[in-house]
Formats: C-alpha cells, structure tokens, sequence
C-alpha cells in the first residue's frame, strides 16, 4: 500500500458502518477498486520517470509538498482539531509513515525497474502486523505468521532477480525497509491518531515531512534542466497519486469499508508492471513474476487469517 494512505483501521474508526447488502448491489466497486490500484500503482511508474533527473530528495519534497497543498482545505475546515501540541508528534509520525519511505522508493526507483518498488510496496500488510505483534502485543497467529514467512522468502527471491545483467538487491532491499517504515507508521497512525479526520491528519503529516526535508532538497537541487516529462511526472506523483488519492481511498472506505477496500493491495503491483513494461518497455523476468506472486499470495493468506 502506497505511503500517501495512512491507516485502513484510522479511517474505518472515522467512518460508519457500511451495509453489507448495500454494499454487495454497488457495481462501482469493483470498478473504484480498479481505479485506485491504477492511480497507485502508476505511482511507482511516475518515480520511475522523475527520479534519475530530480533526484530523491527533490523528487519528495515536490511529493510532500504537493499532496498536503491538495488537502490543506480538509486541514482549514478541521483546524479546531489540531491544537499545536500535538503537531510534533504528528511531524515524527509524518516522518516515518511518509518521507522516509517516499525517499527509499524514489531511490529504489534509480536503480531498479518500477515493478520492483510496487513489489515490495505489498509487504507493507505484513509488516503492519508484524510490527502489531512485535511492539503493541497482538495476536499474530499461526496462518499469519506463516504468511508472513512466506512474504519474506517472496522478498529473498527477489532480491536474487537481476535485470539486464544487473542486481536489483539494493533496490529490493530499499523497497521491503520502505514497506517495514510504512508498517511501523501503519501501527503509529492507528494508536495515535484515531479519532482525527484523516485528510487533515495527512495533509499535517505531508507538510511537516515537506518542511523538514526541505534543506535536503534545497542542496540537492537538480543542477542540470529537469525534462518536462520528468516534471510532469513529479506533479502527478504529488497531486494524483498522493493528495487526489488520499481523498478517493477515504471515501472508499467510508461507502465500503476498510476491508473490502484493502484488496486495492493485490491490484497495486499489478499495475505497478503493467504502466512499466507499456511505457518503459522494462521486462518483467520469471523470478519477478514468482516472487511477486509469492508475496501476493503471502498477503492474501495474511488478510483471510484476520
């Protein structure tokens, strides 16, 4: 799940109930689904385009920057709600669950072809549990802990991959600590943030890592022209796949609820190879194709194990 949403379990507290049967009769479902997994699977594709000429830490900053732009009205309107005492720990949270995995990604993105981050990017559900167990003490049980297992030697498998001649260990190896930093942020957001409006909540968590990262961006500013495809990459990245995304997923989850909205997971890295291999013309080799339905099947049998 891509870092621009928060909690699955935060937006389900902030929303009601949805009907099962009003549910099952919506035929916008599955297209909403389809959609959603496009936008952030294109995401990967996007850094893909953006990142060997903006760099990482201009590439986020653009990121951070534009996407808490698309949801400073939902801050505005729930302003009330964010006294300043509470803004440092939703900065150290934004840190985590957002600017350090955007800034692996983006590095992974140099390096490796964009299926490789979309891969990883589906280990954040294990890792969210793992971390639940680990740190906050909740039960993991057997099937999960076997998914979760299985997810790893999904990860080993690929990190052996090598395309064109050329290891991509050190960008899958990016890409799982990246999905780790969004399980921690995951379990962060859900204990420490439930009961605020989500969109304001991220649209918090974006500005501060904008602003904390700024300096970085700033000395490492592109010293060649950035080509307009690569800009026009960086604005999708920030406005669509971040800010635009954040609203769409939390409405989702307000009409279908949080469980039937996490199958987006399966849809992302899907797309992720699909947008890389249409446009860039990257291959995607058999041991991508088996590890990433190693980790898909990994994260399939973690969500029925719930």
């Amino acid at each position: 799940m891509d870092g621009s949403k928060q909690c699955l379990d935060a937006g389900a507290a902030a929303s009601p109930p949805v009907a099962p049967a009003d549910a099952g009769r919506d035929w916008r479902t599955p297209l909403e689904l389809l959609a959603l997994g496009a936008v952030w699977g294109g995401s990967f594709l996007f850094m893909r385009v953006a990142a060997p000429e903006f760099g990482p830490y201009a590439l986020v900053e653009l990121r951070l920057a534009l996407g808490a732009l698309v949801l400073l009205p939902f801050l505005w309107l729930a302003r009330a709600r964010f006294p300043l005492r509470i803004w440092p720990k939703l900065a150290a949270i934004g840190v985590v669950n957002s600017a350090l995995p955007f800034l692996l990604f983006a590095w992974a993105a140099q390096r490796a072809p964009a299926a490789i981050g979309a891969i990883c990017n589906a280990m954040v559900v294990l890792f969210a549990a793992l971390v639940a167990y680990l740190a906050f003490g909740e039960k993991i049980g057997t099937r999960r802990a076997l998914a979760l297992l299985t997810g790893f030697i999904g990860v080993v498998v690929l990190a052996t991959a090598k395309v064109s001649g050329l290891s991509i260990g050190p960008a899958v190896l990016a890409g799982a600590t990246a999905a780790l930093l969004y399980g921690i942020g995951l379990n962060l957001v859900k204990r420490h943030m439930a009961g605020l409006p989500p969109a304001a909540s991220a649209a918090v968590t974006l500005g501060c890592s904008a602003v904390l990262l700024l300096p970085l961006a700033i000395s490492h500013w592109p010293a060649q022209d950035v080509s307009v495809a690569a800009w026009g990459a960086a604005v999708g990245l920030g406005v669509l796949c971040t800010g635009l995304a954040f609203i769409y997923f939390y409405g989702l989850i307000h009409r279908i609820g949080a469980a039937r909205t996490s199958t987006v997971t399966y849809l992302v890295p899907l797309f992720g190879a699909l947008f890389a291999w249409i446009f860039l013309g990257e291959p995607v080799t058999p041991t991508m194709l088996v590890a990433g339905a190693i980790i898909l099947g990994s994260v399939a049998i973690s969500q029925r194990a719930r």
